[in-house]
């Protein structure tokens, strides 16, 4: 086995545009379990969201990871071992800023999705992710002050064309305090800098005892770059954002079951 532990993106990377798993991708994830590799998944959806979807992948007990590397859970039970948000103050001046641009906006606090427009961009993420998000009337940046709410993740929603300037503008006016990604062509989010999916190799690597060069990481988007540049084996299906291909070993895209190609041509050894 040439990597032990192999993380993998959830939407994009093992999910195809269908919003099905291949059972190519699940017959190799089995296959690499059972000669003793640790397989998990790190995405940026919400605990709930990618609890529901881990059975399919035969994956009932272990670690998932959720909220770009800010929460880390029990699958089974669903025990917390790591839950880590914005401080009240950092939350405000996230949401604030989003406010000012005037758009579609989420925030998540206990595994709750709260939104303030109850629009067809909510209808297609609640369809995707299989949540149901909570409407608020009053600016989002009030209720969550007003409620004492822990946010974990603040993110807009928006058309492709605008999303990228969007980065790059929120990057610009909150500062390195904050870690600003984009895990799909829709989605710009907002978390503290310390949480990204960097963080979750390291809890992982050491939580399994497993030192990162001996890590393989798989991903599509702009959030996955924290991922693969902390693993020891950096892989990228053929869909990923251009970002993530110059750094990464590039494998077959998600429609052409690219996880099951990195598992075994490369962490389970049969290519170097």
């Amino acid at each position: 086995m040439r990597y032990d532990l192999f993380l993998s993106d959830f939407d994009g990377t093992l999910v195809r545009a269908d919003g099905t798993v291949s059972k190519e991708n699940i017959r190799a994830i089995a296959k690499y379990r059972r000669a003793g590799g640790v397989f998990a998944v790190v995405t940026g959806r919400m605990l709930s969201s990618i609890r529901a979807r881990l059975k399919e992948l035969g994956l009932e007990e272990g670690l998932v990871v959720a909220y770009q590397g800010a929460v880390i859970a029990d699958i089974a039970t669903g025990r917390l071992l790591k839950n880590e948000g914005f401080t009240a103050e950092q939350a405000q001046r996230a949401i604030r800023y989003l406010e000012s641009e005037d758009m579609h906006i989420q925030i998540y606090a206990d595994d709750v999705l709260y939104c303030n427009r109850d629009d067809e961009l909510l209808a297609i993420y609640e369809k995707i992710c299989g949540v149901k998000g909570t409407v608020i009337e009053e600016p989002l940046s009030e209720f969550a002050a007003r409620k004492g709410l822990c946010v974990t993740k603040a993110l807009a929603m928006l058309p492709p064309e605008g999303r990228e300037a969007l980065r790059l503008r929120a990057e610009a006016a909150l500062g390195k305090e904050y870690f600003v990604t984009a895990s799909s062509e829709w989605l710009v989010e907002i978390l503290p800098a310390s949480q990204n999916k960097a963080s979750a190799v390291s809890f992982l690597s050491e939580y399994y005892r497993i030192p990162r060069e001996k890590t393989a990481a798989i991903g599509d988007q702009l959030n996955d770059l924290p991922l693969i540049e902390a693993a020891g084996g950096r892989f990228a299906v053929a869909n990923a954002v251009e970002e993530l291909k110059e750094r990464a070993t590039v494998v077959p895209s998600a429609e052409e079951d690219g996880v099951a190609y990195a598992i075994e041509k490369f962490a389970m050894g049969e290519a170097l």
